[in-house]
């Protein structure tokens, strides 16, 4: 039996092993317990978004097609990304081989860029609809939304599967990642100059482009708003005052989702400049703690419709109640539409 002091390996038998975690058995199991049950949350919560969206027809909307998609992403990062990262975080090893870890990192990158293109659409479609909702119906179509939902996935999955299979991130940093790597270890690791080309592409950029838009958004709605309740009280007008109230509630809604990712996401990629810029030295811990910050944005946004989306709550309430199964589709609607 080893001592205290001396360091258990990921691979005993193999030299050159990574160390595994010091961490006590307490601390092992409340760290086990506390993911697993976020990757239960995220999973769960996305897939009632899901199924939400796609069941009940009064919710089959440009927007609300995006959004399924965007939730589609974030079930996946619970299904495919948590569990692993989660042993790699806590073992402080991976078990899975190179070929695995090649293909967590892909799809990794991937999540995290396809929820940059869905964010970026959703502002778009938000921007017509508030600010040319006379043109909305006719510019933001099904087709439109597919063709939004197709870009999002192809050109996130093309960009990450090139730069993990061609190895470009580590153009000029191979023999120092070769020295500082072991076996049982999976990180993605990037020169400096792809650790700045990384961020800008996913968070810097589309961040500016999408707090423009939404600024944009809530000047125009908040102009419409001040003309509509200078007329006169008609109920037409009153019933294009509530309509506007409720483009901008979803607009303000879908920007502290976009808020949210950022602020999410952000930590991560300041950590990857930092890691690339200061020779790899940082902490592995303050490594993980800011790839799980970023993993927690997609257990988030189901929390975030909840609150801000009566329709969501009204839904949830159905499926979990079973009355999706006893209910027929045209009173499943308008149960939807009276609660």
């Amino acid at each position: 039996m080893s001592s205290y002091n001396e360091p258990e390996y990921c691979y005993p038998a193999i030299n050159n092993s990574c160390i595994k975690s010091s961490r006590s058995p307490v601390v092992h199991t409340v760290l086990y317990v506390f993911v697993i049950a976020f990757v239960i949350i995220t999973m769960c919560g996305n897939l009632l978004v899901i199924i939400s969206i796609t069941h009940f027809k009064q919710l089959h909307h440009p927007t609300n097609i995006l959004i399924c998609s965007l939730a589609v992403v974030d079930f996946l990062v619970g299904f495919i990304i948590m569990p692993y990262s989660m042993v790699r975080t806590i073992e402080s090893c991976w078990y899975y081989g190179d070929r695995v870890c090649k293909m967590h990192s892909t799809f990794n990158l991937m999540f995290c860029l396809s929820s940059v293109f869905h964010l970026c659409f959703i502002a778009a479609d938000r921007y017509y609809a508030v600010c040319d909702p006379l043109h909305y119906y006719t510019k933001i179509t099904f087709s439109t939304v597919i063709v939004f939902i197709t870009i999002s996935w192809t050109v996130p999955f093309m960009f990450a599967f090139g730069i993990v299979t061609s190895e470009v991130t580590f153009d000029g940093i191979r023999d120092y990642a070769a020295s500082i790597t072991c076996i049982g270890m999976c990180l993605m690791l990037f020169n400096k100059l792809w650790s700045v080309l990384i961020s800008i592409i996913a968070v810097v950029l589309p961040a500016t482009v999408m707090i423009s838009i939404y600024s944009n958004i809530f000047v125009v709605a908040r102009r419409h708003a001040q003309v509509i309740c200078s007329r006169s009280e008609d109920t037409k007008k009153n019933k294009s005052h509530v309509s506007s109230k409720s483009q901008t509630k979803a607009a303000k809604t879908l920007g502290i989702v976009m808020g949210v990712f950022i602020i999410c996401w952000l930590p991560c990629f300041v950590a990857v400049m930092l890691f690339s810029f200061l020779n790899y030295s940082i902490p592995a811990v303050l490594y993980d703690v800011s790839a799980w910050f970023a993993y927690f944005n997609s257990g988030f946004n189901p929390i975030i419709y909840s609150f801000f989306y009566p329709w969501f709550r009204k839904a949830v309430y159905t499926i979990l109640s079973g009355k999706i199964f006893s209910l027929g589709s045209s009173r499943i609607s308008l149960f939807l539409e009276n609660h």
